[in-house]
């Protein structure tokens, strides 16, 4: 007979997000395999990694995280931390609570007993019953004190290549890390309120990951994979309309002080791809969104949809050059130089630029420890000193990311970067603003001068 777990999806979603998108895979159940802490350890030992979760009732479970059952033994001197954590499903939401602990429960008298400094904390009774003290009810946020009767107990393997104590640590951290990188985006007002949405315009190669880069920050404000702007391959590109997305803090939040500006692909070849005398009017603010882009015949001050006296608030005040990081090697020196056409352009109007080098393999591993500085591997780093040749760019505003692609959830590590490089779009945006001469703070004037 089958045997078969309480959790829900959803709660194994929730778990995934809290270890790292690992696996799990059912070892002890005890209403099926009985109710002896001594089975459960026997049954137990010797399998990794595992998560022993209790459930107190339908919507509450408490859970802790060891690395050897083996250990549980009273015998036992090994070293063995331990994660804590619930799980308490409040009307349509799930909350997590988390603590790390310098020891783990042994087996003492028959029963499953967690001590600190010679305290009893938790335990778990052969009869079903379970206990926490006060320290724990207050750190994990339950609503119980003292004994009380479970429903059940599973002991689960944590299947997952990576997964250690350690990995969970750090994905905790960077959970904390993404939330304050949220906080501060939402926080944030552009320069001297000049303008109430700063405009970042995204340019790059057919494939280069423009539109992706607005679907992942959706995703990350909204809380999981999104994909609203039609993403093609990396021959052909899919945005024919230039588009001026704004971004809402989830799915009912209001508009955010930002907008994303999405172009047609840059191509190499003749006759394709953006026409490069559209990017003036582009950067001026004289296109409007949905504007259809021709490769062959750019807009003109006569089209019925031109803006004639744009003001600062339509103007792109941050150009984001796009550039797939596997593939900057393998650009063509057509490619290069219209790079350096749009590039002198955004020069001539003095408008702020980072460069995005997308589709970063391990984001893990680009970021430091301490989440605010990037460490990039020798691949990366000779990437980066290739752009920034290539285009005068300072290292500094050449930012790595990894775009939600092919991703069916989202990833703290990720998030960081997402969430990194569009908070120094802001910043270039804001230096932009705070370098503009008097006379252009209010409505901009003729246009159709060249930019000074």
């Amino acid at each position: 007979m089958e045997v078969t777990t309480r959790l829900t999806w959803n709660d194994e979603n929730h778990l995934r997000k809290l270890l790292g998108n690992v696996s799990l895979s059912l070892l002890y159940k005890s209403s099926v395999h009985g109710g002896s802490i001594e089975d459960m350890v026997q049954r137990c030992s010797h399998q990794g990694y595992t998560i022993t979760m209790t459930y107190i009732n339908e919507n509450m479970i408490v859970a802790f995280v060891l690395g050897n059952y083996i250990n549980l033994r009273e015998s036992s001197t090994e070293p063995n931390d331990s994660l804590w954590f619930s799980l308490q499903k409040k009307n349509d939401t799930t909350e997590i609570e988390t603590l790390f602990l310098n020891t783990a429960p042994k087996i003492i008298d028959k029963q499953l007993v967690c001590r600190l400094s010679k305290n009893d904390i938790f335990i778990i009774r052969p009869d079903n019953k379970i206990y926490l003290d006060r320290m724990m009810i207050k750190n994990l946020k339950l609503r119980f004190y003292g004994h009380l009767q479970f429903l059940e107990c599973e002991v689960f393997r944590v299947e997952g290549t990576k997964y250690n104590l350690d990995y969970t640590k750090r994905i905790m951290k960077a959970r904390e890390h993404r939330n304050k990188l949220l906080a501060d985006i939402r926080a944030y007002k552009p320069y001297a309120d000049l303008v109430s949405e700063i405009r970042i315009l995204l340019v790059g190669p057919v494939g280069s990951g423009k539109s992706s880069f607005f679907n992942s920050v959706k995703s990350v404000f909204h809380g999981h994979v999104t994909g609203q702007a039609i993403v093609g391959s990396d021959t052909t590109s899919i945005t024919e309309r230039y588009r001026i997305y704004s971004v809402k803090d989830g799915k009912n939040g209001k508009s955010l002080p930002f907008m994303l500006c999405d172009t047609m692909g840059l191509d190499g070849a003749e006759g394709a791809g953006l026409c490069m005398d559209d990017i003036p009017y582009i950067l001026k603010g004289c296109i409007p969104d949905r504007y259809q882009f021709n490769p062959r015949k750019p807009i003109t001050p006569e089209h019925s949809t031109f803006i004639t006296s744009p003001s600062l608030k339509d103007r792109i005040h941050c150009v984001a050059y796009v550039l797939d990081i596997t593939s900057i090697d393998n650009l063509s020196s057509k490619m290069l130089a219209k790079f350096k056409q749009v590039h002198k352009e955004v020069l001539n109007c003095g408008v702020a630029h980072v460069a995005l080098l997308t589709k970063v393999d391990d984001c893990s591993e680009i970021l430091q420890d301490n989440f605010l500085n990037l460490s990039r591997s020798m691949t990366s780093q000779r990437q980066v000193m290739n752009v920034h040749k290539m285009l005068g760019i300072p290292i500094s505003s050449i930012l790595m990311v990894g775009n939600y692609a092919s991703d069916l959830e989202l990833d703290p590590m990720n998030d960081i970067l997402i969430l990194s490089a569009l908070r120094q779009m802001l910043r270039a945006a804001d230096d932009f603003l705070e370098d503009l001469p008097l006379e252009e703070t209010g409505a901009i004037e003729r246009v159709l001068q060249p930019c000074i």
